[in-house]
């Protein structure tokens, strides 16, 4: 039994499917599913239920699962101890995010730490936040940013949570004729004439909404629900890329955190009222692990990034506060 099988084994658990492991861990379906007969031939036991196409654990997978993510885990934090002999000139950082922090605060962080430290590799993961908290718990990542308030398990390992900022969500709709803003930074919308609107003049907007999954997808449907109110759906299911792109196209509104804002010139906001709403962004790390300098480092970034971002220079400073 090596690394290289237990690897292939817990990401055929992961995904269910052969030919989609072999994929990640750029392998041939081949080679992968060689590596999983071996493994079970040297443990004595059937690792998965095959019929149909359907890959599920047996029992002695769903035993042997966790074990091999804490192997890994443990594999893992030796080579990152390994590359803290060579300091910051070497190294590798798993990241977790949210994917509406990806397109902003995690943009710019990763973008400063990389000029700083060019020769450490860094791992994005974009999951939502409760997937990126369970993800920590495995040892699968360094540091996550989330943005819900979550109680861990009994079976999570204690965890480490400083709040980085408080966020409001806006309404962004596009600039008239989809033209760029001007150079003052004010323009107009078709669809939000006025610097605030409610959450019921929202609801009657033609409307692209995040999939479902997505925390502010359901912060926002919970919002419509508690006020008794039906939004006017044009495009649901999107990810946060394609949501600004359609909302740019003059498609209809949505409600987005502020900080998407940064580099958009062709979408206007309004401030949302009536209720306003906001989330916490938080950074989160295992208690029991101690960070690599590597890990420490992106911390400090992340939030000199924040208090940037909440500064008079981005415009956003009405909208972004830093936490604590």
């Amino acid at each position: 039994m090596n690394l290289e099988q237990l690897a292939s084994f817990v990401e055929v658990a992961n995904t269910g499917h052969f030919t989609k492991a072999a994929a990640t861990l750029h392998l041939a379906q081949p080679s992968l599913s060689r590596q999983i007969s071996t493994l079970e031939k040297e443990l004595g036991s059937e690792l998965f239920h095959r019929a149909h196409g359907h890959i599920s654990l047996t029992a002695a997978g769903e035993t042997l699962l966790p074990s091999a993510r804490r192997m890994l885990a443990d594999a893992e934090a030796v080579r990152r101890d390994m590359d803290e002999l060579a300091g910051l000139r070497k190294g590798r950082i798993r990241l977790g995010a949210t994917p509406t922090l990806c397109v902003s605060l995690v943009a710019e962080a990763i973008s400063s730490f990389h000029q700083e430290h060019p020769g450490v590799e860094l791992e994005l993961v974009e999951k939502g936040s409760r997937e990126l908290i369970e993800a920590l718990g495995t040892g699968e990542l360094d540091l996550a940013l989330i943005t819900r308030t979550l109680s861990p398990s009994a079976q999570m390992p204690r965890l480490r949570m400083q709040g980085v900022l408080s966020e409001d969500l806006v309404v962004i709709a596009a600039t008239e004729a989809g033209e760029p803003l001007p150079s003052d930074g004010r323009g107009r919308s078709a669809l939000l004439p006025g610097d605030t609107v409610t959450l019921a003049e929202v609801a009657a907007l033609p409307q692209v909404l995040f999939h479902h999954g997505y925390d502010l997808r359901e912060a926002t449907s919970a919002a419509f629900d508690a006020a008794g109110l039906v939004p006017n759906i044009v495009v649901e299911g999107a990810e946060m890329d394609a949501v600004l792109r359609f909302v740019e196209r003059g498609l209809g509104v949505a409600i987005v955190p502020a900080m998407v804002l940064v580099d958009r010139p062709r979408l206007v906001s309004a401030q949302l009222v009536e209720p306003s709403l906001n989330r916490t962004v938080s950074l989160a790390a295992r208690g029991d692990v101690r960070p690599t300098r590597a890990a420490s480092a992106m911390e400090t970034t992340i939030l000199d990034t924040a208090r940037a971002l909440a500064s008079e220079d981005t415009g956003l400073a009405a909208h972004v506060r830093l936490v604590g």
